[in-house]
């Protein structure tokens, strides 16, 4: 492994999508992921989704960089292992739900007793505080909650959900922020390790803008707004002759005017109420109404064209044919060749963020459950012999 974490061991306890995300963005930057599993079915997310030859492509994604080591939490035997990897961790991540941890043996006392210097990021629904920690929480109830799916669709429909797990992920880019910044405390020795509290519903609130502050002096409550951006405008999206649609973003006092002269619409463009935002805002209805009129009558390739000579910001609403195919993507290293056992060939998404000395890479794809139980206990200084009696009593795979 190399990259900027290398000599960063972390300890994922997770299952399903926030922790695992997390650890594995760390992996991907040089960090050594050691993932704990249970015995037999291992992550649920192996059968998740769509599955080829019974293992879940998402998988392979998920936990690419990591290593694989099964361990049955239920017995005491497998806690101590548990101890033994923390005591020379540097991270360990979790998202079982709060005191769980606890309850195995593994709370926040009993690790930091045993390695003052290890950082503990713990995922949950509602934080580790708070009337409502003990509730269950999914990445769904995050969005619901903190107030991003009630400002999502149509103004005249239900609240609509993003097509990706988007809770779980922001939740797991804000446990990676906040390990980085723990990781820094300790190594610059500012201090001892701590505890990251991250909730998927203030993971989600987070992004919420000045929704708050909207509120609490005007009383406006945002409510949803389609594809248009609300108080900004011209910022919406358009359809096209050919049934595709583009986002196009004219919301700058340049970029409007130069906007409304591509197309055609010069009486806009030098109308002076609409010179800046809070004029054009008033009068959304008719500056949506003149660009659709246009991006209508014109195909998608001429719109594009035409907008990025006016130097307007302006993009197709990409499929992920559309992604895959896409030659900017491609130069970025956005798209990678991976090879799933047997040798079959298959693209995956490449690493964010690109750094210019030190990028992040994959080693290998999610790995077999357990396929690293034996590499690990022996760096542990289990001898053969042990390994092979914790086999058999289960407490290994």
């Amino acid at each position: 492994m190399s990259g900027p974490l290398k000599g960063i061991r972390v300890i994922e306890i997770g299952t399903l999508i926030a922790a695992p995300f997390a650890a594995r963005m760390m992996g991907e930057f040089g960090a050594e992921v050691i993932k704990i599993e249970a015995p037999v079915t291992g992550d649920p997310i192996r059968k998740w989704r769509k599955l080829y030859e019974g293992t879940s492509l998402w998988w392979y994604l998920q936990s690419r960089n990591k290593k694989s080591i099964s361990i049955n939490l239920k017995s005491p035997e497998g806690i101590e292992i548990i101890k033994r990897l923390a005591s020379n961790a540097d991270v360990l991540i979790e998202n079982l739900k709060p005191g769980a941890m606890e309850k195995l043996g593994l709370g926040w006392d009993v690790l930091h007793a045993l390695n003052p210097k290890l950082t503990m990021v713990r995922i949950s629904g509602y934080g580790q505080t708070g009337p409502y920690k003990d509730r269950p929480g999914f990445g769904a109830i995050g969005e619901a909650m903190g107030g991003i799916r009630y400002t999502t669709g149509e103004p005249d429909g239900a609240p609509a959900r993003v097509g990706i797990s988007l809770g779980d992920s922001l939740a797991s880019l804000h446990a990676v922020m906040g390990a980085l910044m723990s990781i820094l405390r300790v190594k610059t020795g500012q201090g001892d390790g701590q505890v990251v509290d991250v909730s998927l519903v203030e993971s989600v609130f987070n992004l919420m803008e000045s929704l708050v502050p909207e509120y609490d002096l005007l009383g406006h409550v945002r409510e949803r707004s389609g594809g248009a951006l609300p108080g900004i405008a011209p910022s919406n999206t358009y359809p096209t002759r050919d049934g595709a649609y583009v986002v196009v973003a004219g919301n700058s006092d340049p970029i409007f005017k130069r906007l409304m002269r591509a197309i055609g619409r010069d009486d806009l463009a030098d109308d002076p109420h609409f010179e800046h935002n809070d004029g054009r805002v008033t009068q959304v209805g008719l500056l949506d109404a003149a660009i659709a009129g246009w991006t209508s009558a014109n195909s998608i390739e001429t719109v594009l064209a035409t907008l990025e000579r006016a130097n307007v910001p302006a993009g197709r609403i990409y499929s992920v044919a559309d992604i895959i195919a896409d030659p900017h993507y491609q130069a970025r290293d956005m798209i990678l060749s991976a090879e799933l056992p047997g040798g079959v060939k298959i693209k995956m998404p490449g690493i964010v963020p690109k750094l210019s000395e030190t990028p992040g890479q994959v080693n290998w794809q999610g790995p077999a459950l357990g396929a690293h139980t034996t590499e690990v206990l022996t760096d542990l200084g289990f001898a053969e012999i042990d390994i092979q009696r914790l086999k058999e009593r289960g407490v290994v795979q």
